[in-house]
Order: C-alpha cells, then structure tokens, then sequence
C-alpha cells in the first residue's frame, strides 16, 4: 500500500502517526492512525514510534506500508526546553517569552536584567535546548544585552547550546563577533520588541523552529527519527500554533485547549474586543500560546490531585475509595475500564480549567481621588467564535461537555461568552497537519475542517 503523508507525533506519554493521501488534490484523505506508548524510558523513542507504525498497518490491513513523505513533531523528553534573558520583564521579556511559546518551547528559566552568578548557576543546571536573548528597543538601552550575551559566551559547560538573539538592533553586529570570537553559534532576528507597546514575536518564532529542528536530538532516539524523515520535524506544540493560526484565517477568532500527558497547552489566536483594547494596560500577541509544565493527566497528574481529598476525588469521579486507590498505583495513560475513563475524565476537567485560567486575562479595578477605574490586563478571549480540543484525551473522552464546563467565568475573566461554539479535533491530527501545512496549507486546512465537523469527511 502506498501513501502520500505519513506525519507522527511523538509526545511525552504517547506516539501516533497519521497516515494521508490524495494530498495535491481538491479532496485530501485521512486514512488512519497508528498509537503506542511513547518509549523515552527505554532509551530510544523510535521504538514507540516503530510500535505505532505497526499499530497503523494492522489498521489499514496491509503488510506494506510505504510513503512518500515523512514529517514529524516531538515534545518527547521536555520537548524544546528554553530559557530567556531580557532586560525589563513586562516589555523585553514578556516579548521574548511570547515567541518562544508560541514557537512550542517550554521556558525553564527567564532573567531580567544583568545576570547574576546564581542565574548563571542555574543556567548550567538547566542545560536548555536554545538560549534567547532579547532588551531593548531599537535605539534604546543596548548595556543589559551585551554584558549577558558576555557572560553566557563563557560559560563552557553550555557551549554547544545555540544562542538566538532578538534585541536592540544596534546591538547585532557586536553580538555577532562576540560569539563567532568564542566559537560559539548565534542567530540573529529582527527585534522582539521593537518599539515601546509593539511587540515582534513572528521573525523569533520562526527561528526558534528552525534551530530546534536543526539540533533536535536530546530525546533518546531522536537522532534516528531525524535520519528517518525525509521532511521538517517541529516541537509539537509548534505545530499546533502553526495550524491554529491558519485556522483563524477561515473561521474566526478561536482558542485550542491541548490537554497532554505532561503538559496543558492553551493556543488563542484573537485581537479581542475594542472595548477591551481601550483599558489593555500592556499589549498582547493576536497569536498567544500558554504552557502549564506543571499540569497533565499521566506524568503530572500528581499535581492535579495532590489538593483534593481521597473522599472528595471519590466523590467527583464516581469511583469508590478503594477502586480509585487501585487506579492511582497503577495508572495506565490509557484508560480501559468505565473507572479509570471516569478518572482520566477528571484529571482533564482540572487540566483545562486550570490552563485555561491562567491563559485568560482578568478586569481589574483601581480606585483613587477620581473615584474607580476598570483596566484590563492579559489575554482578552471574549471575541472568540470557536473554543476547540485536541489532544489524546480531549479528543477521545468527552471533551465537548468538559469544555462547556471550562469557560464558566467568574465576572471579572475575559472568556468566551457561554455561547461559543465548541469542537474537537475527533480524528486527533492538528499537530500531525501543523507540521505538514509548511508544505501545504490547503490541504492541511480542509483536512482539519473535516476533523473539527466543519466540513463533511
């Protein structure tokens, strides 16, 4: 059997592949999915990824499989692991780190400032996939910038990490000479903050992707997959910004709930309302994405229940004491029984409240000599049209009532109103059409109109 597409995703807890056809026509055709657990611990992620292709020939009934094309997404092992070094947290900073998330990175670590010998420390321990570095506007205050980009230019315990920078443009060309003198590799990108309340994340998003896929191999195994595939591999949760935003373009303001073994991801693509743009105290990206590092429903489910009694987690999720103490030792990502769904069904309720919570902005209220006035500050979702999940468990569970179940504001969060529409990504493949809508957009887009119900299949 021969196909167009195969496109993978290789996450923390899991690892599916997809398999497309009929790509360069008017009707582009998913065909079927592959799943397996994702092998980091066994030293080598391709043997999950092997298991899942497996899993995917047994599906489509063929003992040969071949393809054409072969893309893939990682968030295996940490994904792409960042830190940021600016110079005043809310402009500098707060634009560096909007790109680097929106480009799927997780931040390990951000500085403002001159960094201090514990920064420096720290940044050894971290030991992270890419370093930004950003401060400055144009034209601005260049010292900050150049005296860290000093400092991490010796630190050798660090020396093969690439280094990005995306600060006052007259600074690049000291940049430059001062890492090509210390051997070191540096890009450079356009300014991430410019002007003052102008942010420019898009130019440091790209090159983030495009050195993450240039020295992605800090997954056990994820070497080989860079040998087996003959197109790009991006950070999973890249991808799926990368097709959210092209999603925008055909449908409206939208937000994406990625509910994930290790991490929960909130992908908003809106400029908000007018109303709320006047008392915005500071700016925000039309593309916005938020990771909870700390929040998901198998390597850190943990922390979702770690707040809640025995009895009241019995309680939620209809499942004796006993039974559920049974689950919690011996948790499997994939649920099997009505109990351990029921579970799995709350862990990613509080997965997405959670993420969503923090993602969203708030109104807030200040009161002086002129008496109360209302300022907004954050992410203002309350144009959005589309509220939609992916991810294994929001996709395979019922994500369309939990979601319902997440947008309930408090009064003073700028959520979608109660009436947005809500879908799923039924078939699971946003990362998988993320990744391949580089090449082709279009059909990257009628096939996840088809998975969201938008389309017919």
């Amino acid at each position: 059997m021969k196909i167009d597409i195969l496109s993978a995703e290789i996450g923390s807890t899991t690892t599916v592949v997809n398999a497309f056809t009929d790509i360069n026509t008017d009707n582009p055709k998913f065909i079927g999915q592959g799943q397996s657990f994702t092998t980091v611990t066994q030293g080598d992620v391709t043997k999950g990824l092997d298991n899942a292709y497996k899993d995917l020939k047994a599906k489509l009934m063929t003992s040969n499989l071949e393809y054409e094309e072969f893309f893939a997404t990682s968030s295996a092992a940490g994904g792409l692991r960042m830190t940021v070094h600016g110079l005043v947290h809310d402009m500098t900073v707060k634009a560096a780190k909007e790109a680097a998330l929106g480009a799927g990175a997780n931040i390990k670590f951000i500085t403002s400032g001159k960094m201090e010998e514990y920064d420096i420390k720290k940044l050894k321990q971290i030991s992270p996939s890419i370093i930004l570095i950003s401060g400055g506007v144009n034209y601005g205050e260049r010292e900050t910038a150049l005296y860290n980009a000093k400092k991490i230019t010796k630190i050798n315990e660090i020396k093969d990490i690439p280094v990005i920078y995306a600060g006052n443009l007259e600074n690049q060309d000291e940049i430059k000479e001062l890492f090509n003198t210390a051997g070191r590799k540096v890009y450079i990108v356009d300014n991430v903050y410019p002007k003052i309340d102008q942010l420019n994340v898009a130019p440091t998003r790209k090159k983030i992707q495009e050195v993450f896929e240039e020295h992605i191999t800090k997954a056990p195994g994820m070497d080989k997959v860079r040998n087996l595939v003959n197109r790009n591999i991006m950070p999973t949760p890249g991808a799926v910004m990368k097709i959210t935003q092209l999603l925008e373009k055909e449908i409206g303001d939208l937000v994406v709930v990625d509910v994930g073994g290790a991490t929960t991801d909130v992908h908003s693509v809106t400029l908000g309302s007018d109303n709320i743009n006047a008392i915005l105290i500071s700016p925000e990206p039309m593309a916005k994405r938020t990771v909870e590092g700390d929040i998901g429903v198998f390597i850190n489910a943990k922390n979702i229940i770690d707040d809640i009694s025995l009895e009241e987690l019995s309680r939620k999720t209809e499942i004796i004491i006993e039974k559920l103490q049974d689950i919690m030792a011996n948790y499997k990502p994939i649920p099997k029984t009505k109990c351990e769904k029921n579970f799995i069904e709350y862990l990613t309720l509080e997965a997405s409240k959670i993420a969503l919570k923090r993602h969203v902005g708030k109104l807030r209220y200040l009161y002086g000599a002129s008496g109360k006035r209302t300022i907004a500050e954050g992410k203002d979702l309350t144009n959005v049209k589309y509220v939609i999940g992916t991810g294994g468990a929001l996709t395979r569970l019922e994500g369309i009532n939990m979601l319902k179940q997440v947008i309930q504001s408090n009064g003073d969060e700028l959520l979608p109103s109660k009436d947005v529409s809500i879908l799923i990504d039924r078939l699971y493949i946003m990362a998988s059409l993320g990744v391949i809508s580089d090449k082709y957009p279009q059909a990257a887009i009628k096939l996840l109109m088809q998975s969201i119900g938008l389309e017919k299949v």
